[in-house]
């Protein structure tokens, strides 16, 4: 008797991938076990890390689903064609994960069934760092959940950066087409900010986070330099968008 999980119809697991390394295989191979179907969306790699996954596909034919884009768009574009394809297929929610192996998968069916029990929320990943953290990374996400939540007027966004979270994928491509940004680092808080004016509600849940250190593989796409000057300046657009809102 197999105990693969059965095919959803309704909710995948869709994973953005650039250059991950030897961690792909892992956080793969982890969320097939919680979950059925798993998308890898290989976005323009060029370290041959999607070659990984052949093997694993062939074992897994109807439950893993892989995306090869030559060229590097960005997160947030890679995570939009995901899902639009995923909308022509039926599905209707998609929890998106890292690559990195920083998120858990032992959580995917927990935030599954959040999702289920309140379909028109979107789930947010609230991070439980341990010692691995760097302290400028959490510093840095506290300023701009502080944003966020000034942005929402407290809509109740308890981390606006954390990549572990489900969408309702109807409102997240309504609200990525009414916008030319967050196409790249700047995808998750833009997209908690702008679910939210559209009235999405938040369901917060608390989920470990693990940074793996460079020794043992670990990856960071994140330039503290060019990603803050994104952050600063998304978050200065947000603001102006929310006084608009204010007198309209």
């Amino acid at each position: 008797m197999s105990d693969k999980p059965s095919l959803s119809s309704s909710h995948l697991v869709l994973i953005p991938s650039y250059n991950t390394g030897s961690l792909l295989i892992n956080t793969v191979s982890e969320a097939l076990q919680q979950w059925s179907p798993v998308w890898v969306l290989i976005d323009g790699s060029d370290d041959g890390s999607e070659a990984q996954l052949k093997s694993l596909q062939a074992q897994n034919p109807d439950s893993l689903r892989v995306i090869v884009r030559i060229e590097n768009k960005g997160k947030g574009a890679t995570v939009l064609e995901g899902v639009s394809t995923a909308a022509e297929q039926g599905y209707t929610h998609v929890l998106t994960m890292d690559a990195d192996y920083q998120h858990p998968a032992s959580f995917i069916k927990k935030f599954m069934q959040a999702s289920m029990d309140k379909l028109e929320a979107m789930v947010l990943g609230e991070p439980e760092f341990d010692d691995s953290a760097p302290m400028i990374r959490v510093k840095g996400r506290q300023i701009s959940n502080w944003w966020a939540n000034l942005e929402t007027m407290g809509w109740g966004i308890h981390d606006s950066l954390f990549g572990m979270r489900i969408y309702p994928i109807a409102d997240l491509i309504a609200v990525m087409h009414s916008t030319r940004w967050a196409r790249r680092f700047d995808f998750e808080p833009e997209m908690a900010v702008r679910m939210a004016w559209r009235g999405v509600p938040v369901i917060n849940m608390l989920t470990p986070v693990r940074y793996i250190p460079k020794e043992e593989g670990g990856v960071s796409q994140f330039k503290y330099g060019r990603d803050n000057i994104l952050l600063t300046g998304m978050h200065i657009r947000l603001f102006l968008g929310f006084l608009l809102r204010l007198v309209k």
